[in-house]
């Protein structure tokens, strides 16, 4: 393992594009903790030691910062922006046409849809921003109304003030962007997953010594090497495939034989990846954020309906809410494995050039299987998220840990998938160079 590790460090092109890799990492966690312009940071400080921690769809966009949304530092929107216009992208492939016919033309259709992410993301981060702004001059960014530091997080509420925040915290999410295209191109993997990598394994230590505190030593060896064993399996699950074999018949073009070579069809397990999660995390914070634009004047009793969202669909620890939580992932999981992967179009590419499956006829009977396999293999694949997603769910009922346990959700998820992907690249990188690989 370590004279492994070692010929990653001999090789100097491998090893200046691990060390840029780690500059931009380094860059990016700076700017994680500078304040945005009018910020009362001590003020926002001593409100992340009062709260703790957040819950909901803020929770997750905090973990994708790495912490830095509620200090609203210049980096506080962090990739969720780039994150939620690359989805986006994604869906309006089904229902614009023309997204659909760039993402077919190859690299420069490739280009543009990633021009068009870009600016969606520039307006994202406008709109965010604008919303962070807002709820922090409101006081209510961190659910603690009452608290008096938690009503001053800004030093200046002027119009030009909050003018000049959005801004910054839009030229940050910029920034960032750029970082990640920067690493892409000159580092190692992919930029933009090495940023969320960098923000989830962020939040790790200051979550393991929250348990450790206030859980002792005892609960804290427990969730560690629970822990450890839910790594292992994430690990498993995430490499494990169904290939489906294919053969191409061998095809005469002048005196040359062409084809005629035995491949397959890798369907991973789980297919969606972290998606499913954050599409239903967004979901149910929806009935919660109405529910509190809701909420009644002082001496009033609350409407019934807004009684009930608060009791069921708030709390993390709460049966119904883990079961509706559960239940919208396995169904976006369907969702988002439909339009990522069109078995119509893999069966009439396999039959373009000659290929075809052993014992399935070529067009609509191979299409038709290929669905029928998808579909059974992302039925395993579905609750295998749902129960990683609910395990921070049922941490926060045992042991008292926050909504951002490190070992469950889409934390470990990422975590575990940018690090097989990255050192899968590392170790291609070795073998092109005739080492040996980090990988056995």
């Amino acid at each position: 393992m370590f004279s492994a590790i070692a010929r990653v460090f001999r090789t100097p092109d491998l090893r200046r594009k691990i060390a840029f890799t780690l500059g931009i990492i380094a860059i990016y966690r700076l700017g994680a903790h500078v304040p945005t312009p009018f910020v009362d940071f001590p003020n926002v400080q001593r409100c992340l030691a009062a709260s703790g921690s957040t819950e909901g769809l803020l929770s997750l966009v905090n973990l994708f910062s790495g912490g830095a949304l509620l200090q609203l530092s210049i980096f506080a929107l962090g990739v969720m922006p780039y994150i939620t216009a690359t989805i986006i992208v994604q869906l309006l492939r089904v229902v614009i046409p023309h997204f659909e016919t760039l993402y077919k033309e190859g690299q420069a259709g490739q280009a543009k849809l990633t021009q068009y992410t870009r600016y969606l993301t520039i307006a994202l981060a406008l709109l965010q921003s604008t919303t962070l702004v807002t709820v922090a001059r409101s006081g209510q960014l961190f659910g603690t109304g009452g608290a008096p530091e938690c009503q001053q997080l800004l030093t200046n509420d002027i119009w030009w003030a909050q003018l000049l925040m959005i801004i910054t915290m839009t030229a940050g999410t910029g920034l960032v962007m750029w970082f990640a295209e920067l690493v892409t191109e000159r580092g190692v993997g992919n930029g933009m997953s090495i940023l969320i990598f960098t923000s989830v394994a962020a939040t790790f230590p200051a979550a393991m010594l929250s348990i450790l505190n206030t859980r002792g030593v005892e609960i804290f060896l427990l969730v560690l090497a629970v822990g450890i064993v839910v790594v292992a399996l994430v690990v498993f699950v995430e490499q494990s495939q169904r290939r489906i074999p294919v053969q191409y018949a061998k095809r005469m073009v002048g005196r040359r034989t062409y084809g005629g070579t035995n491949t397959y069809i890798p369907i991973k397990v789980n297919m969606a990846g972290v998606v499913p999660v954050i599409f239903a995390s967004s979901l149910l914070y929806i009935p919660a954020l109405i529910a509190q634009f809701n909420q009644p004047q002082a001496g009033q009793e609350p409407a019934a309906w807004v009684t009930w969202i608060s009791q069921y669909l708030t709390r993390g620890d709460h049966p119904l809410y883990m079961l509706v939580y559960f239940l919208l992932i396995v169904g976006f999981t369907y969702f988002y494995v439909a339009i990522t992967f069109n078995p119509v179009d893999v069966a009439d590419n396999m039959k373009k050039y000659g290929g075809f499956i052993p014992g399935i006829r070529a067009g609509r009977p191979t299409a038709e299987y290929l669905d029928y396999v998808l579909t059974r293999i992302t039925l395993p694949g579905s609750i295998y998220l749902g129960l990683i997603a609910l395990l921070p769910l049922v941490a926060l009922a045992t042991v008292g840990a926050n909504q951002n346990f490190p070992f469950g959700g889409a934390s470990i998820l990422i975590i575990v998938g940018v690090g097989l992907e990255t050192v899968k690249q590392i170790d291609a990188q070795l073998q092109q160079r005739h080492y040996e690989g980090l990988l056995r």
